[in-house]
């Protein structure tokens, strides 16, 4: 007999849907209470926040995010490999919606035609930078993880996963406080162009391996005609021409309707995230790089600034673009295989080697390269810029799409009835899997925390070297100590110019509050940081930062990379 519940009793709805639009609703509210001491002062990025989170929450935490839930596993008559595949669509398609917003964003930031101004800079990046990270990180993987269980040319799949620099975690390094302060706008755009770039060249890469593993018996030739026809004509050519065609007549309509009064405000501002969801269906359709053509449409839609300038100062996109990454990142936190780590099926595999991997990887897949060509990119000007570009390479959101292209192929191309792998790539999904996930894992944790330990690591012991001063010394020599402020060791090491005020261009964002009117139109004025986090003007004028929260010693920050 079915229960029947009283009229009286609370109408509970405990769904799946419920909760999550709970949790989502309640970790960005309270993350943005917070949100600009954690980020412009601590410089925590919303990735590792949301990761951290979304673990907390799923199935390795208090269950409250159930991934197998929303792909409908415990449905009747779901057996698991059915399960195992609407959770990597579910997440492929995540992935790539996060991807083609955030690389029209990406595309739109960047000056008038700067992919034809700066190509000589890039084709050194996306050409021989990417060659080089490709062939290190599957080196790193096959000696580690499977010299001894699979082949080189396994390797070179499992490589191809994590050599594009992830835009998403990239944009972390080139936006806020510590980007204004430290980075040079030319460094910035040169980073977000990059990661633009090559984040879609991912493919020739992993097809080229893909179609190796395919054809390995038959030899080479077919495998090549592949990746040379279907791979690199198809999927990147095609894109780059529909990316582009979409951009231009994108950018000609809107510029043709805004000229006679037809679009209003919010439309105009909604433009560019709407271009985007139409290139990202669109090149699904057609079964071409939809990330690539996602930045080329962004680009190319901005190609005479017209469109840059005009939303230089709105807040949509970027607040679009944040709430996609904290989803996004709660998802991988709740989804990601933390057992798998510990337990896998792949022999050999432990997790002292995935430490190990995971360490070098962040070393070797992409410093010495950057470190190398140094001399033939402009924008990058004294070594210690080189040692930044090459260590901020983060592996992220492309990974992961990357990693289920992978396993879509091995399932679709690789695999004999019943989706069963073929013998010679028995463990290669599950490899690639693994290894992935953990690489990604590593790179969020250490990229996001880099910068925050680097400058704790600076404060600690000089803010007990002062404390100890102070506490030893007569209050007029305390008070004289302090209005003697010095540059960081971190800001002497980075700054070419070792000053204490960080002078900074028309285009830096300092926060300042609305209400700080110049007092005439004609003035020109000259901003710089003062002691106090001020922004100090020519005719005597001071502005507070905006919401700024003065902490001790934020003044010494960095110098400018």
């Amino acid at each position: 007999m079915a229960y029947e519940r009283s009229i009286w009793d609370v109408p509970l709805q405990l769904t799946n849907f419920n909760i999550t639009v709970a949790l989502l609703g309640g970790f960005v509210s309270l993350f943005g209470l917070v949100s600009f001491l954690l980020k412009e002062h601590f410089y925590l990025s919303e990735a590792l926040i949301a990761l951290l989170v979304g673990a907390g929450f799923g199935p390795h935490g208090v269950n409250w995010i159930r991934p197998k839930d929303y792909a409908g596993c415990h449905e009747h008559g779901v057996s698991a490999v059915e399960c195992a595949d609407m959770l990597d669509a579910l997440t492929l398609n995540f992935c790539r919606l996060v991807l083609g917003v955030q690389l029209v964003l990406a595309g739109v930031q960047l000056p008038n035609k700067y992919l034809w101004r700066e190509w000589r800079s890039l084709m050194l990046l996306i050409g021989p930078g990417m060659a080089c990270m490709w062939l290190a990180t599957s080196l790193l993987v096959w000696l580690l993880v499977g010299s001894g269980s699979m082949s080189f040319l396994h390797a070179l799949a499992v490589g191809a996963c994590v050599t594009p620099t992830d835009p998403v975690l990239s944009a972390v390094i080139v936006k806020g406080k510590f980007a204004d302060h430290n980075i040079a706008k030319d460094l910035q755009h040169l980073i977000v162009a990059e990661s633009g770039t090559n984040d879609g060249l991912g493919y020739p890469f992993l097809f080229f391996a893909l179609y190796l593993i395919k054809y390995n018996s038959a030899g080479p030739a077919q495998a090549m005609s592949l990746w040379l026809v279907f791979t690199w004509g198809y999927t990147i050519l095609l894109s780059i021409v529909y990316g582009a065609i979409v951009g231009f007549v994108g950018k000609e309509l809107l510029h043709w309707a805004e000229k006679r009064n037809y679009v209003d405000r919010e439309s105009f501002l909604v433009f560019a995230v709407a271009l985007a969801l139409f290139v990202l269906g669109t090149c699904g359709l057609m079964g071409t790089d939809d990330v690539l053509a996602c930045f080329i449409a962004g680009n190319t839609f901005t190609w005479d600034d017209w469109f840059r300038l005009q939303t230089k100062d709105d807040s949509l996109q970027p607040t679009v673009d944040m709430l996609l990454n904290v989803s996004v990142f709660l998802w991988f936190g709740a989804f990601l295989p933390w057992d798998a780590f510990e337990v896998n099926a792949v022999p050999g595999l432990t997790t002292w080697r995935l430490v190990v991997l995971g360490l070098l990887v962040l070393a070797l897949r992409r410093l010495p390269w950057v470190f190398a060509m140094r001399s033939w990119i402009h924008q990058i000007q004294e070594v210690r810029q080189a040692v930044f570009v090459g260590f901020f390479g983060p592996i992220g959101v492309s990974a992961i799409f990357y990693l289920y292209i992978a396993l879509d192929f091995i399932e679709q191309h690789l695999s004999e009835s019943k989706k069963v792998p073929r013998s010679d790539v028995e463990h290669l999904g599950e490899t690639i899997r693994v290894v992935v996930w953990f690489l990604t894992v590593c790179s969020i944790i250490v990229h996001g925390l880099s910068i925050p330990l680097g400058k704790v690591g600076y404060l600690a012991p000089r803010t007990f070297g002062r404390v100890w001063t102070d506490s030893i010394s007569s209050g007029s020599s305390s008070a004289d100590t302090r209005q003697h402020r010095r540059i960081s060791v971190l800001g002497r090491w980075l700054s070419p110019k070792h000053s204490g005020d960080v002078e900074t261009s028309d285009e830096t964002r300092h926060f300042v509050s609305r209400g700080a009117e110049p007092a005439s139109q004609q003035e020109q004025t000259q901003t710089h940081v003062g002691s106090l986090g001020h922004v100090e003007t020519q005719v005597g004028a001071t502005a507070p930062l905006r919401r700024h929260l003065p902490l001790q010693n934020e003044q010494e920050g960095y110098g400018t990379l």
